[in-house]
């Protein structure tokens, strides 16, 4: 986290001061002028990197240029949209990569591991925009099964916003309304997004679970259960794929990391508000403060991701305690 920080600190001022690349051209000299001083841009860079950690510290990441927001309100106000999307993307990533993967540890070195293994790869090389361009294309506009964008329809939008405490977090809030309409529509919005963020992993998944059965298949206790009759499909369902899993919660933490920068492209193809989206925008913007705020953040989610995951995968498996 502190590297990142640092780093994402020169990063930004190395353009200039953030004041200038946000609104030079819309103020005259003076006005930029008065703005830098008063925000301390003009000191030395050493001191507005000391103060910075300092309010980095005490959990202020600081106020955006273009719209005067802290920063920390933008996480509270679209936070909700990324971690819902990063939720409903795991979904997709174990309900298609783990079944798969032990589908093509059950076939190893046959036609379907062969097809599985060429899929997992498309699936983790192929851009997500681009992905979530072909499902948007066949599925939003020719098909029309889906909508194109968006979380929720205009119907359901206004609906959410009169719920006396919205968490920001639609499925929630939509549960909360009590109409099953609501909640299809927003269901039904999250579909193509989260398949598009989800494939990025599956492709990981399936071949970190072909490969760790196909490990726990050579141990010693399988080939007993083997001499014993038990079948190939219930070897694969019954004793080898739970082992398997133990990896898989040990990566969850760095995935998080995938998912969380693959939002940002999800997030912009899908019209999806949530932190991707916002920091797209201020990009465009240049408000170098507001995208400085939000990668710090992210940086802080995924850090303690990886820490809960590396809690519970001690946890889970005595091996990594010892």
């Amino acid at each position: 986290m502190f590297i990142l920080v640092t780093m994402v600190f020169f990063v930004m001022r190395a353009t200039g001061d953030p004041i200038t690349a946000a609104l030079g051209g819309r103020l005259t000299p003076a006005q930029l002028a008065e703005r830098i001083t008063a925000a301390g841009y003009d000191r030395p860079i050493l001191v507005q990197y000391v103060e910075y950690l300092g309010r980095v510290v005490t959990g202020d990441f600081g106020t955006t240029i273009s719209d005067n927001r802290p920063v920390t309100q933008i996480l509270v106000t679209y936070g909700g949209a990324t971690l819902e999307l990063a939720f409903y993307a795991l979904i997709v990533a174990f309900v298609v990569g783990i079944p798969l993967g032990m589908i093509a540890a059950r076939f190893r070195d046959r036609g379907q591991d062969a097809l599985l293994r060429v899929f997992a790869i498309l699936c983790y090389a192929t851009p997500v925009f681009f992905a979530g361009l072909l499902l948007k294309l066949v599925f939003a506009v020719q098909l029309k099964w889906l909508p194109v964008a968006g979380r929720a329809s205009t119907r359901a939008e206004l609906e959410l916003q009169f719920l006396p405490n919205p968490t920001g977090i639609y499925t929630i809030d939509a549960i909360a309304t009590g109409d099953p309409a609501v909640l299809g529509d927003v269901l039904a919005h999250a579909v193509l997004p989260a398949i598009a963020l989800g494939l990025l992993t599956a492709g990981v998944f399936l071949r970190l679970v072909r490969a760790n059965v196909i490990g726990t298949l050579s141990m010693d206790y399988i080939d007993a259960a083997r001499s014993r009759g038990v079948g190939e499909v219930r070897l694969v369902r019954t004793h080898a794929w739970r082992p398997a899993l133990i990896p898989i919660i040990t990566v969850i933490g760095l995935q998080i990391a995938m998912l969380l920068g693959g939002a940002v492209l999800t997030e912009t193809t899908f019209e999806w508000k949530g932190l991707g989206f916002q920091l797209a925008e201020y990009l465009q913007a240049r408000d170098f403060v507001a995208v400085q705020g939000i990668v710090a953040l992210l940086a802080v989610i995924v850090a303690l991701t990886n820490f809960v995951v590396d809690v519970l995968a001690a946890l889970i498996d005595p091996r990594v305690r010892y």
